[in-house]
């Protein structure tokens, strides 16, 4: 019938249209998430890097090298190991590189391990210096004209190391008497010994001595003191010129008379001398710290007592 609802009602077709994403959907928003994430880490990670101390990454790095020995040794210095939260963790106010759990049980450890590593370098530069005066005493003895200038020469070990004593004699003085004019054998002799210290890094002083004969009107013009000085030096220039370097130089002094070799005889030609020390390093660490050094003072009674001394004949 024409008047039927049924018939009038209208169809109505739906269509889904499919978005341009369909193929993959959104999986690549968790892709881009993960990548921001990572990205985030690893700022977070160089910031952390950058902000720790070099003894935090050392401590860090010993960790994973050897864990059981730093666990059981050295204690932790992480923020796990911190009970406190001032900077540096524990009970202990002054640190400020994190925590160490034994605490000042260490100290006594790292006072115990400091002084063995100082016998340890007191040991090789012992042994440094003995080979050392083996060297010089090997060099003058297998140089054809310098051999005969042995008696002249005195080596001993002393607390700061090898000492080199040139002596002047009766019949061959080191100078011409009141002056500093280096002779022809003693410029040679000074050369060849800068040729072996050449070799090795120590420092070196020098010292001249005169004997007690007063300088002509030497009170109130040049006297003893600038004689002295004056040797020192030119042997120092004779030094270099073998091949020392102008750096081994620690300080050049100049003595007079003050430190006599031969004490019951202040005019005996063994007063006159060059005194030349290689430092050790126990020596050349206390002159840093301003201590006091050996002056070159030494008398024959105590070399002769002394082991291991070298002394010459014309000496004794």
């Amino acid at each position: 019938m024409a008047g039927d609802p049924k018939k009038l009602q209208p169809i109505i077709v739906k269509k889904i249209k499919k978005g341009g994403h369909g193929h993959h959907g959104g999986a690549w928003k968790i892709a881009y998430a993960d990548f921001v994430t990572a990205m985030m880490a690893f700022f977070l990670l160089m910031w952390l890097l950058g902000s720790t101390t070099d003894g935090d990454k050392k401590g860090i790095a010993d960790y994973f090298n050897t864990p059981l020995k730093v666990a059981l040794l050295h204690g932790g210095s992480g923020s796990g190991d911190a009970s406190h939260v001032i900077k540096g963790g524990g009970t202990d106010l002054t640190r400020t590189s994190g925590q160490v759990k034994q605490g000042d049980v260490d100290a006594p450890r790292s006072t115990i391990n400091l002084q063995a590593m100082r016998e340890v370098v007191a040991r090789a530069d012992a042994q440094q210096m003995q080979a050392l005066r083996a060297r010089v005493e090997q060099s003058i003895a297998n140089h054809p004209r310098l051999a005969s200038f042995r008696s002249q020469i005195l080596l001993d070990i002393t607390r700061d190391g090898l000492r080199i004593q040139i002596l002047d004699a009766q019949n061959r003085p080191m100078f011409d008497s009141g002056s500093a004019l280096v002779k022809e054998y003693m410029r040679e002799l000074l050369r060849e010994i800068g040729g072996v210290l050449a070799d090795v890094p120590n420092k070196v002083t020098l010292a001249g001595h005169t004997d007690a004969a007063p300088y002509s009107r030497g009170e109130r013009g040049y006297s003893n003191w600038e004689l002295s000085a004056d040797r020192a030096n030119a042997s120092r220039r004779e030094l270099l010129a073998g091949g020392m370097a102008e750096a081994q130089v620690l300080r050049v002094l100049g003595l007079a008379s003050s430190s006599l070799l031969q004490r019951d005889d202040p005019l005996a030609p063994v007063n006159r001398r060059i005194s030349i020390i290689v430092m050790n390093k126990e020596a050349e660490e206390r002159y840093e710290r301003g201590g006091d050094l050996d002056s070159g003072e030494v008398s024959l009674d105590s070399l002769t007592s002394r082991p291991g001394s070298s002394l010459p004949t014309s000496a004794r």
